[in-house]
């Protein structure tokens, strides 16, 4: 199916650092222009988020105006799009009290009449999105390592094991840096924020794709073992067994994406950016166990990488 497909990583290498780098051109803009590398929801700032949907038809400008009327200057409104999402809103400011959060509910109801239920007020400390950061990173940080001296146990019996564990932490932070670098693009087309979520997908995307890499080495090594009573390159090996395991990746992947394909098509519109972060991420870490942590494995082995080249372990 990939004749030889190794021997064109280049073009792979050149296709990874074109879209790393678009996205690390939208967080370096992000930063200019808001301080942040990409949108950060409320879960993180810390403040006052609101969610409402009226009976009748309103403006953005109208539903300022509410607010702006009850000393909150500079709200962020969004418009909640999505199956029996008419006229919903989700509004973001400050820090509000209760009393001010019945006094906006009130205002709100004389603008229009509201859904019944659908006024909700949710109130998040700067501290718990700190905090929740913090989890998420060590615990990335920490499979991570984790998964690098479980390869390095695991594939012991094959000259220099580091490399394979290596090479899949390198695809996995490729795949985190395409996560990023969509939220920061979509952040400045959509305004989606940041949010606990976000996380999760993180973590989420980082366990997929260090598993579908795992399993294309597996097969790499094994073949590794046959190889020692046959003649032929670790080029050919590499071919052969990315050809025995692509099907399978493929299928795999692909049955899960094209369920979050439906949820983002048809799911709330409170949930796609969750959904969309979790298939841009199972997208490319399709791509990188690939297209990325192979080539990249093959590269080392032939000494084309001089920085660590030199790195030799049993």
């Amino acid at each position: 199916m990939f004749d030889n497909f190794v021997q064109k990583r280049r073009y792979y290498y050149m296709f990874s650092g074109i879209v790393i780098g678009l996205g690390l051109l939208a967080m370096i803009y992000s930063v200019i222009s808001t301080g942040q590398i990409f949108p950060l929801g409320v879960d993180f700032l810390g403040g006052t988020r609101f969610e409402i949907q009226f009976s009748d038809t309103v403006t953005e400008d109208q539903v300022r105006g509410v607010f702006v009327a009850e000393g909150i200057s500079n709200p962020s409104i969004t418009a909640l799009r999505g199956q029996d999402l008419n006229n919903a809103w989700q509004i973001r400011t400050e820090f509000v009290d209760a009393n001010k959060a019945h006094s906006l509910q009130s205002s709100l109801e004389a603008l229009a009449p509201l859904v019944p239920g659908t006024f909700s007020v949710t109130t998040v400390s700067p501290a718990v999105g700190k905090e929740v950061t913090r989890a998420a990173l060590a615990a990335v940080i920490v499979s991570g390592i984790v998964v690098l001296f479980y390869i390095m146990f695991a594939f012991r019996q094959v000259p220099n094991s580091f490399r394979y564990g290596a090479c899949a932490v390198i695809a996995m932070f490729h795949d985190l840096f395409v996560i990023f670098g969509f939220a920061a693009i979509m952040g400045m087309i959509s305004g989606w924020e940041v949010d606990a979520l976000f996380l999760t997908g993180v973590l989420t995307v980082a366990g997929f794709s260090l598993q579908d890499t795992i399993v294309v080495f597996d097969r790499i090594r094994e073949n590794s073992s046959r190889r020692r009573s046959s003649s032929g390159s670790f080029e050919a090996l590499v071919n052969r067994s990315v050809n025995e395991t692509i099907k399978r990746s493929l299928i795999t992947q692909l049955s899960a994406m094209f369920v979050l394909l439906s949820i983002l098509l048809f799911g709330g519109a409170s949930i796609k950016p969750f959904i969309a972060v979790l298939f841009v991420g199972l997208l490319s870490g399709t791509y990188s166990s690939i297209f990325t942590a192979v080539p990249l494995l093959v590269s080392w082995e032939l000494g084309e990488i001089p920085l660590i080249s030199r790195i030799r372990t049993a």
